[in-house]
């Protein structure tokens, strides 16, 4: 019986994957304490905008990184799957170190987000994640191309 070789670009992919879900728990920490003192809960006539009026921003903070990491991530996931697809199992360590790259500068940028959420800091990191996806994009579509 042939063990199974799990391509490591798989790791980055679920770290950022787990990442995701501790900033969903953070995110309800401090948002249903602030939504309970509301009532919320019992006035449907509420829309999105008022409850961001009335949300203090260090809350709305971890809200907003939460869904951040819904947008740009989702090409990381594609694109790394796509690529341990295509190299069948077969480790680049350039395409892994890419991947932890990626990952490690998206977990730093969601805690500037949720924590002092400089703006400059926070989008010269989005830069810095992009780059990095782009190189990895750039690389995956020479591979399966």
């Amino acid at each position: 019986m042939s063990s199974l070789q799990i391509p490591a670009l798989l790791r980055p992919v679920i770290a950022l994957n787990g990442w995701t879900f501790a900033m969903e728990i953070w995110m309800y920490a401090t948002r249903l304490p602030v939504f309970s003192r509301l009532k919320v809960a019992d006035d449907n006539t509420r829309t999105r905008s008022d409850l961001d009026r009335l949300t203090p921003p260090s809350v709305r903070w971890k809200a907003d990184n939460y869904n951040n990491l819904f947008e740009q991530p989702t090409q990381f996931y594609a694109i790394a799957l796509a690529m341990a697809i295509a190299r069948r199992g077969a480790d680049n360590p350039v395409d892994v170190k890419l991947a932890w790259a990626y990952v490690a500068v998206r977990i730093v940028h969601s805690l500037v987000h949720v924590t002092s959420n400089n703006i400059r800091r926070r989008f010269t990191l989005y830069v810095l994640s992009s780059g990095i996806l782009a190189v990895l994009g750039w690389r995956g579509a020479a591979l399966v191309f």
